[in-house]
């Protein structure tokens, strides 16, 4: 079966699950061809993240000219499916999911996917994230394009349902998938009752072939290590309150950093205010290599998010035999149990963060040992790739009969 794969920009560093996603699928058998509405090839490091941008086709390259005449086309073709295109642009565009400029862009966008897909015979379209790239697959649809199905991940996506129209989106799609029980019940607070059955629940995954046997913990003083963009949502900044108490305490502790963004500059002036700059070090963005090597070169990770989906970085240090500590939000309880894998604490709460990694800084070697390999046989469990992609593959294949 041959189906399309549409993101907003792909790929960029942090979109290595949706790659794994489409490389098992393709072990399915499936030909997937990859539809991105731009590129960021300049962000891109990791070798796998440089082929799978070579084998990307950037819908904008093609340029104004050539949008329009597919979008004109569609409306020659078509007139009645454009003007139900148009009349939905419109309304959304009232509805404040952006302005009817940019509505008009998406349209176009789905007028080319739409001719792109007819002329690659693909049978289905699903988009990644519930944003303007489902928005374009459903543009797509209506203008003659293939059935589509989208996935919600979160957090971003659950900040402006309303305006969003995921709901909308859901109408039109054959299925949308989310990545935790937690994500569907978002889903089903504005859908409409008859397509919560459209709503399945599909786990990000990882390739366990990828993550061998596990590296022991290293030796004292007690090491954490954070993954992530320094973005709002992230936590970083509270991460590094929440370790001052702790290290004023345990000057032992030690904190590593692995990402960057448009909150560095904030965080690299807490850590100097605080005199950690020993203490805490700032690894800044990091391969999958890199990551797998911050990861065995800790005792735990930490996870201070406000808001997430489920992270596949807390997949991948149980992987690595890691227990975690997280906050108590979104699908992050569905996988790390309290006193199990890890800890949970309260969002916002640097105190209780602070005393969550002394605790953990006390606990035995063998206690950590136990908890990592706890959480290693979990995420094996419930996070395999092979066994998410034949789940899509059902799904896909449902969609088109």
């Amino acid at each position: 079966m041959r189906i399309g794969y549409l993101i907003n920009t792909y790929p960029r560093p942090s979109h290595s699950f949706i790659r794994r996603e489409i490389a098992a699928l393709e072990r399915e058998g499936f030909e997937i061809h990859r539809f991105a509405m731009r590129g960021d090839p300049d962000a891109l490091t990791d070798p796998a993240d440089l082929s799978e941008h070579a084998r990307t086709e950037r819908v904008l390259e093609a340029g104004a000219k050539r949008l329009l005449a597919d979008l004109a086309r569609q409306a020659i073709a078509r007139p009645a499916q454009f003007a139900a295109a148009l009349g939905l642009a419109r309304r959304r565009a009232h509805a404040g999911e952006s302005g009817l400029a940019r509505q008009m862009i998406y349209l176009a966008e789905g007028a080319r996917v739409a001719a792109r897909a007819r002329a690659l015979g693909l049978a289905h379209i699903h988009a990644h994230f519930g944003t303007n790239s489902a928005r374009v697959a459903a543009y797509s649809r209506l203008l003659g394009g293939p059935r589509f199905s989208f996935t919600v991940h979160g957090p971003e996506e659950f900040d402006n349902i309303r305006a969003l129209d995921l709901g909308g989106k859901l109408a039109l799609a054959e299925f949308c998938v989310t990545v935790s029980s937690y994500g569907r019940s978002q889903m089903c607070r504005w859908a409409a009752a008859g397509d919560w059955e459209k709503v399945r629940v599909v786990h990000c995954g990882l390739d366990l072939g990828r993550w061998a046997e596990p590296s022991p913990l290293p030796p004292a003083p007690f090491h954490m290590v954070a993954v992530g963009r320094f973005a709002e949502q992230k936590g970083f900044g509270l991460l590094i309150r929440a370790f001052a108490l702790a290290w004023r305490r345990n000057p032992e502790l030690r904190l590593s950093l692995v990402g960057d963004g448009e909150l560095r500059p904030q965080i690299e002036a807490l850590i100097g205010a605080q005199g950690m700059g020993a203490a805490v070090r700032l690894l800044g963005w990091q391969d999958e290599a890199g990551v797998r090597a911050a990861l065995d070169a800790a005792h735990a990770l930490v996870t201070p998010s406000f808001a997430e989906g489920l992270p596949v970085v807390i997949m991948e240090a149980m992987a690595c035999a890691r227990p975690v500590i997280a906050t108590y939000i979104a699908g992050i309880p569905e996988l790390v149990r309290p006193g199990q894998e890890g800890w949970l604490v309260p969002a916002g709460d640097a105190e209780a963060l602070a005393e969550t990694m002394l605790q953990a800084a006390e606990a035995a070697p063998e206690t950590l040992a136990a908890m990592g390999a706890m959480a290693r046989t979990r995420v094996i469990a419930r996070h395999d790739i092979g066994k998410s992609a034949r789940r899509l593959a059902a799904l896909f294949s449902r969609a088109t009969g």
